[in-house]
């Protein structure tokens, strides 16, 4: 368990409510222009971007903070949004309470792909349209939240939803074949599934492919037809991508974080992470 890094809990605050929409003009102004230091929220993010210059920096990788983005930020991700000036952002919360508030089933968020648990999160580009669309969108949420509206909370999981199928038609990755959505698609949510919480004892495509019942060649193709990123390379990258957090924000040393990885050899476990890295675990870690 990751100890010491900033973790926020509450989507709103004092106020009962799983959800909140909000310009990050607002956020800004709030810090004075100040970052906030890297963090995790107990809760799905949603970051539109309409103008904006700097950084968004998702589980170590760098991203360039530009206009005509969105971000989608799952429960657990560390993140850091780094601002050259005040940007022009909508920024949405809500918990996975308010999915089920909302009868906005799980498998409906884990079918649009848009959200990953770990790794890579670039963000999805979008045209002028689709950027003005969305706005739109927001700027409703946002008159909702703050009216005296009955059902308010119906109407925001709504939009919200709403806003997640627009994304979802905006997404570029495409599958092999579209007779087979169905079928790959619950591939790739049960290994996502299996990742999460295997990839401390089960380091091998294989373990995988056995428990879904497919070849390793299978699951390998199928996962990157969805991700861009091979089965293994999909393993590798939530090990490595709990390995970072461990190393810099944890009290454990390279050894015992290796340990709880899954390598019983501390010399593995150094190779392994400055493979997929390109440095040692020294140079995030904090105890020798």
């Amino acid at each position: 368990m990751i100890s010491s890094v900033k973790t926020y809990k509450d989507v709103n605050q004092g106020s009962g409510m799983n959800f909140r929409v909000q310009r990050i003009e607002d956020i800004y102004a709030e810090r004075n222009g100040e970052a906030d230091e890297p963090h995790q929220h107990d809760y799905y993010t949603i970051i539109l971007v309409k103008d904006a210059a700097g950084k968004h920096i998702i589980d170590f990788n760098e991203y360039s903070l530009e206009p005509n983005q969105v971000y989608f930020v799952s429960p657990g991700q560390v993140h850091q949004v780094i601002e050259e000036r005040q940007s022009l952002c909508y920024v949405i919360l809500f918990s996975a309470e308010f999915l089920a508030e909302s009868h906005i089933p799980c498998y409906f968020i884990d079918d649009l792909n848009l959200f990953n648990d770990h790794g890579h999160t670039p963000p999805l580009p979008l045209s002028n349209r689709e950027v003005e669309h969305l706005s739109d969108l927001c700027e409703e949420m946002l008159k909702i939240q703050n009216s005296d509206l009955k059902y308010k909370e119906e109407a925001i999981g709504s939009y919200i939803k709403l806003f997640l199928i627009h994304g979802n038609n905006a997404c570029t990755l495409k599958n092999e074949n579209p007779q087979n959505q169905e079928a790959i698609n619950s591939i790739l949510k049960n290994f996502k599934n299996l990742v999460n919480e295997k990839f401390q004892e089960w380091h091998q495509t294989s373990d995988y492919a056995s428990e879904l019942n497919v070849t390793p060649d299978y699951l390998n193709r199928v996962i990157k037809s969805l991700t861009g990123k091979t089965a293994k390379e999909f393993i590798q990258a939530r090990i490595t991508t709990e390995a970072r957090r461990l190393l810099y924000f944890s009290d454990l040393s390279s050894k015992e974080v290796g340990y709880r990885l899954g390598f019983s050899e501390p010399a593995n476990f150094s190779a392994f992470f400055k493979k997929n890295t390109g440095f040692s675990p020294s140079k995030l870690n904090k105890r020798p």
